[in-house]
């Protein structure tokens, strides 16, 4: 492809002060006059590229032309385009137009030998909104206010210094600076509501060991053990790692796993219905029945 026969010229023409037509002519396996319509091309689109006759002469570039000279290996091309891809299946906007780009100059096809999707089943305009307006103030360094519905129940309104998207778990998250906490915090995109961004800059950078993991440092943790019964084990498997499970004789499994403790580890362990025990902890035993008690005398 012409594509890729130009962008290897300008590469030879930056490794090498000058090159003759005939040179290149035989490179490529093309005519000269064809090398010479490619010089053509290269000038029209702004490389300065010019032809030199007589003795020593050939073709150059103009000495203070700059590009990165360095050729991306295969493994780096394609890390680049599974990349992109799993940009474009959250749908975040301006990404296709980069990607045909780069698979053109790479010379890569879609080979769809893969196709991610993080969106959630129920996406809309509004959670392809979030992500656009958390991706600019990211990239723009801009605070962002929000309504936050808290796993405690309470709404509360928050501006922050957002650094980091994240996904964990089944969801996202973003990584921030809390100013009405003055510390970092992690926010569940989903429960995120009225969504702005400021006029207000941070100069404020993301913490180069920062994960989702360590952030949790903010999110009291406790280790439940489940027993799940069989007819879930689909969920099992789906739902926690290979290391934490233990399948018992009768079929069933016994799960020992770290969650966050607060309501949502509740609706969490009621989602299971009649098909899941809480073996431990025993306060979270305590609580879980209490609760089952009130929705009873609901409907008592």
């Amino acid at each position: 492809m012409q594509i890729n026969r130009l962008i290897e010229m300008v590469y030879i023409l930056l490794s090498r002060k000058t090159v003759t037509a005939k040179e290149l002519s035989e490179h490529f396996n093309v005519s000269q006059r064809t090398i010479y319509r490619d010089i053509d091309t290269l000038s029209s689109a702004g490389i300065p590229v010019y032809t030199n006759k007589g003795k020593g002469g050939g073709i150059s570039l103009l000495e203070n032309f700059v590009l990165n000279k360095s050729m991306l290996s295969e493994k780096e091309q394609m890390e680049i385009i599974s990349s992109l891809h799993s940009l474009k299946a959250i749908n975040v906007q301006d990404v296709e137009p980069i990607l045909n780009k780069l698979s053109v100059i790479f010379g890569k096809t879609d080979t769809g030998w893969i196709d991610v999707d993080f969106s959630r089943w129920s996406s809309d305009d509004d959670e392809r909104e979030k992500f656009s307006i958390f991706k600019t103030a990211i990239l723009n360094k801009k605070m962002v206010s929000f309504s936050y519905y808290g796993s405690n129940r309470e709404k509360t309104e928050r501006t922050v210094e957002p650094l980091k998207l994240v996904f964990k778990g089944y969801a996202w998250y973003v990584y921030a600076f809390c100013h009405k906490k003055n510390d970092f915090r992690i926010f569940k995109v989903s429960r995120i509501k009225n969504l702005s961004i400021l006029d207000n800059s941070f100069t404020r950078n993301c913490p180069e060991h920062i994960s989702i993991e360590s952030s949790q440092v903010s999110m009291k943790l406790v280790t439940v053990v489940l027993k799940i019964h069989q007819r879930m084990g689909f969920r099992v498997f789906d739902e926690f790692g290979y290391d934490s499970i233990k399948e018992n004789e009768d079929g069933s499994f016994l799960v020992t796993v770290n969650l966050p403790d607060d309501e949502w580890l509740y609706g969490y362990i009621l989602s299971f219905g009649e098909d899941a025990e809480v073996i431990e902890p025993e306060f979270i035993r305590n609580n879980l029945k209490s609760k089952l008690e009130k929705c009873i005398e609901k409907y008592s």
